[in-house]
This record gives structure tokens, sequence and C-alpha cells, in this order.
């Protein structure tokens, strides 16, 4: 038969029943559009949390007092005294792979400026900590090394601080805010950065050097984290293994024993994310993909309708010296036409839910090629495979039986 032929006998056949053939694919619109909407989301997701993180610096690394062994009583980081000073600077010494390290101790309370006040965190940090945290000054200056040895009482504020505090016209530079009973001069302001991707507000703090809150604040000697930033993100596992292998030799601990710090870089933090975006984005197409099942097991009953319909013409091509391959091209392509056809819907449809959701929801959304690509053979695959039985059973009749088939 001739396969031009074929196409048309195969679209006459679904143009006689034309709602017959759109509620077939409509399992098959409702299955493409709703994978590629929800691969969307999950890479949109998966994307946004990717570059959260990067905007914080992928070569930051964090050093937490405390172990994970089992057993005995377990206390908070921030109370556990195991990280000194000479910590800090046995890592900017002898860490090649280190480019910035700070020390970082912090308190939360109500930060006051007239009659206004907030609730806030004040960090006590190095001159180093903007670096590490990729944060970029507004307007005034970091406080300075020598700032930080005579226990000034200076600092650096957030966006959300000045917003609260401060009205329009006030410029918060050279201005004192008190933080509890201790008055601070601000000496810089923070350019926003907004909330990271677990709704943290990143400019809702008070930086301040750190000795400044050691002493003035906390009356503590110890300090309650490291934040460390890796000359570059290649070099991350080396910064970590350099840092572990020095905080034990000042830990004194031995070679038998369990460190009793733990290191984290950022990088590990975007890897452990992505990895569970990328489950979830799985999951998501794996419950939108029920849809494309339900399309196919819909296309095989309207095949076997068609079959069913057909008999006498399918009968009558047999007796005539039709051939049993021709008949079952012909439902086969049938089926695969009604999947394709329903599959381009599909996509159309899943781009413009995509870009719907995006602007009405304002979620993070990315439509990838793959997607679509992944929606089109899966809806193809389905064509092919649920009309293959209709297709069978049609090419296996009795050319007698069906010509008498009433």
């Amino acid at each position: 038969m001739n396969y031009s032929n074929l196409l048309k006998i195969s679209m006459n056949a679904i143009l006689r029943n034309k709602f017959r053939a759109f509620l077939t694919m409509l399992g098959i619109i409702i299955g493409v559009a709703s994978v590629i909407a929800m691969l969307a989301i999950g890479q949109g997701s998966k994307q946004c949390i990717q570059d959260e993180m990067s905007e914080m610096g992928t070569n930051m690394i964090f050093i937490m007092p405390g172990d994970d062994r089992p057993g005995g009583v377990r206390m908070s980081s921030s109370e556990l005294q195991s990280m000194k000073l000479t910590d800090v600077e046995a890592i900017k010494s002898e860490c090649s792979a280190v480019s910035s390290v700070s020390p970082v101790v912090n308190s939360n309370g109500q930060a006051v400026f007239g009659n206004k006040n907030w609730p806030s965190n004040i960090y006590g940090v190095n001159n180093q900590y903007l670096e590490i945290r990729k944060y970029q000054l507004a307007s005034g200056r970091n406080f300075t090394e020598r700032e930080i040895k005579t226990y000034a009482k200076v600092c650096v504020i957030g966006r959300t601080i000045v917003e609260n505090l401060f009205s329009e016209i006030e410029n918060p530079v050279g201005q004192t805010i008190r933080f509890g009973s201790i008055p601070f001069k601000v000496i810089g302001v923070l350019t926003e950065k907004g909330e990271n991707s677990m709704g943290q507000d990143q400019d809702d703090l008070i930086l301040a050097p750190f000795t400044t809150i050691q002493k003035r604040i906390l009356s503590i000697t110890y300090i309650q984290s490291i934040f460390a930033s890796a000359a570059s993100e290649e070099l991350n596992t080396l910064a970590i293994d350099q840092i572990t292998e020095t905080l034990r030799q000042t830990h004194k601990i031995k070679s038998t024993s369990e460190d009793d710090f733990n290191v984290r870089s950022q990088s590990e933090m975007v890897q452990t994310f992505t990895a569970i975006s990328d489950i979830m984005t799985a999951l998501l197409g794996a419950i939108a993909g029920i849809s494309l099942l339900v399309g196919g097991i819909g296309i095989m009953n309207i095949m076997y309708v068609s079959v069913t319909e057909r008999t006498r013409e399918i009968g009558l091509r047999l007796a005539i010296g039709g051939r049993e391959s021709d008949i079952m091209t012909q439902f086969l392509v049938e089926s695969f036409l009604l999947s394709v056809v329903g599959g381009i819907i599909g996509i159309l449809l899943g781009l413009v839910s995509s870009q719907a959701i995006a602007s009405i929801l304002s979620w993070p959304v990315v439509v990838t090629p793959a997607s679509i690509i992944f929606a089109f053979l899966v809806c193809s695959v389905i064509g092919i495979f649920f009309g293959w039985y209709p297709a069978r059973k049609a090419a296996g009749l009795n050319p007698i039986d069906a010509l008498r088939y009433e």
C-alpha cells in the first residue's frame, strides 16, 4: 500500500469522528501539558536554589564546634567552647587553599534608634566577613583592624535594619543605634540581598567587630563558629582537608579520636539541595506522567471501538487482497496520529501553562528542550504501544467472519 494513501485513509477515519478524536486526545494533551509544567517548576526551583547559593559563594566553608558521635549530652554549637581565636589564626597562616577567614559570634535582641525598635541579630565578625559572604557596601565603610583590636562600638547594618529604624530622608551612616544597652555607631550600610532559598532575610543583620560582641555583649572568650572562603571553587576539597588537619593539630586530637568540630562547604549544600530538587522534579514528572498512561488507555479503548465499527470494511479489504500488514499499519498510523497531534497540542498548552504559573504565582519555572523532547517521545511511544493490540486484532480478523459481521 502506498504510504501517502495510507496516511490519507487514517486522517479521513479520524476526521469522520472529530469530537470523539478530540476526547481521545484529551488525555494525552493533559498528560503532556502536566509533564512539561511540572518539570518546568522542578527545574525552576533547582535553578533558583543554585543561583541563590552561588550568590552566597560556592567556595564558602563553615566550621562549627561539635561532633557527630552518638550518646552523651548534646549542646548547641553556640554553647560549645572548643573553638578559639587561635584556630582562626592557624587556618589563616597554615591553610594555603583558604583565601579569607573570619570568626563569628552572634546574639539576638532589640535594635533601637530614637522611638523605633526592631528585633534582630548582631554578628561579631572581622573585616573579611563581607568578602566571604559576598556582601557589598552601599554606603560608608567596613570596620578596621584597629577597631577590632580596641573593641570599638561600630557596626555595619543591612537594608532591613535601615528600613525599620530610619526614615527615608535620614542617612544611617554616622548615626548611633543601641543594641540592648550598648550604643553602636553606624559606619556602613550593606546592599540589599533579599531572602535566601530558605526564606531567611539576608538583610536583617547587624555586623560589628567580633571582639566587641565577645566582650561587651556575650562576655565570652571563645568563638561560636568560623566562616572561611576557599581561593576558588576548585580548591574547596583541598581547603576542607587543610582546615580539618590544622584544627586537629590545634585541638591536639589523637589519630584514633573523632573530630570535635564539623567542616561543611557551600558546594556540599548546593549538591544536597540539587539532589533533593532532582528527586522532587522526578516525582512531579512521574505524577503528571500518570495522565499520559490514562491517555494511552483511552487511545487503546477508542481503537478497539474503531476496529469493531469497521469490521466489515476490514473484511472487504482482506477479501480483495489486502495484506494483514497493511491493515495493521493503517490502525497503528491512526493511533500514532491521535497521540502525536495530542502531544503537539499538549506541548503548546504546557508552555502556556508554565508562563502563566510564572506570571500569576511568581514561581520560578524553566522549560528545557529536554522536557519537550521527552514528552513528545513518550506520547509517540504511547500511541504505538497502546495502538498495537487493537491493530493486531484488526489484522487478524477472518475475512469471511468480518464480512458477515453486522
